[in-house]
């Protein structure tokens, strides 16, 4: 039995490259669960480890792929059996273990959680890391007092992926949206998942002496962090609270204690690697409530495994838009 995978290689002088390739069942990894590969998708990790690995391969030959969803072809464990459909994200695998840029994958049944009711595999994979670590985010705002009315939500690197489904999301819940884009091409976009105003990066890239300006915003998805998340802090409202999910724009934050003294505002840091199990269920339930289905297709660029090497570097570049799903048996 044979699986195709895209396999990512490195010589003797450290160089990688990264092709699609027929693959004996023998070499997938021991695991609890072997998984026929539906769909994946692509994350800026997966960017990664497609190329150079960023230090997060840790062994060669290698395949990529921190997302996928599927059925399950062969269970050890009595939580799953063959034909379930299930999904997978984080838990460093497309990292340290092969993962889901491949027709099969074999992992550990405590990584896995059931396909939610109402969603395709190929809907859990336009969600994927970027949609459950929004949604993380839109719940850590949540428990931290944040209502619709209360003023605009800030929505940095918002046509990323995590990005495009926080705007959804927010916008859904009520919220008025104010998303932050360095593209000003995606505005329309923003717009249609329904973004109330498009703030144009370079309004927030600066950072200012002073450490507080107008209260401005009743809260914020992150993505860049840097002089922005800087900046934001000292604009938002009293009480409100920003969620940091991401490094686009650097992982040094030059800001002062100022905001969180004077202004009692909140920085949440938002991990969805190693997520207990309970939580990613809670995350993917309120998901399938509160992301419109119709602005999620909107969001979806179809793509195949030949095409992940080219896209690996276009994401490292802040080129991809909306969410990205590799349709792995096209």
């Amino acid at each position: 039995m044979s699986f195709k995978a895209l396999l990512v290689e490195r010589d003797e002088e450290g160089n990688t490259s990264a092709s699609v390739q027929e693959l004996e069942d023998s070499r997938l990894p021991d695991g609890d669960v072997v998984v026929a590969v539906e769909y994946s998708t692509v994350n800026y990790k997966d960017g990664l480890c497609v190329g150079p690995g960023g230090g997060l391969v840790r062994t060669y030959p290698h395949v990529p792929g921190i997302d996928f969803a599927g059925t399950v072809e062969s269970s050890t464990d009595s939580r799953y059996k063959a034909g379930d459909k299930v999904v997978l994200t984080g838990w460093r695998v497309g990292e340290v273990w092969w993962g889901g840029y491949s027709q099969k994958a074999s992992v550990k049944a405590d990584w896995l959680v059931p396909l939610p009711d109402g969603l395709t595999t190929q809907q859990a994979m336009a969600v994927g890391t970027a949609g459950i670590t929004a949604m993380l985010a839109v719940m850590a705002l949540e428990k931290h007092g944040l209502k619709p009315g209360q003023g605009p939500v800030l929505v940095t690197g918002a046509a990323g992926g995590v990005g495009s489904v926080a705007t959804a999301i927010l916008s859904n819940l009520g919220h008025e949206v104010a998303a932050v884009t360095g593209r000003p091409e995606t505005a329309d976009y923003l717009k249609e998942l329904g973004a109330t105003t498009i703030v144009a990066r370079e309004e927030l890239s600066e950072t200012v002496k002073k450490p507080l300006e107008a209260e401005t915003w009743a809260g914020c998805v992150d993505a860049v962090g840097g002089d922005m998340l800087a900046r934001v802090l000292g604009q938002l409202k009293y009480g409100a609270s920003a969620a940091s999910i991401g490094l686009a724009g650097g992982a040094k934050l030059p800001a002062t204690v100022i905001p969180f003294l004077l202004r009692g505002v909140n920085l949440l840091g938002i991990d969805s690697v190693m997520q207990p199990y309970e939580n990613r269920l809670a995350a993917w339930q309120k998901l399938s409530e509160s992301l419109p289905m119709d602005k999620l297709e909107g969001m979806i660029q179809p793509a195949t495994l030949a095409e992940l090497p080219e896209l690996g570097a276009r994401i490292l570049k802040g080129q991809v838009k909306g969410r990205v799903v590799v349709d792995v048996n096209a």
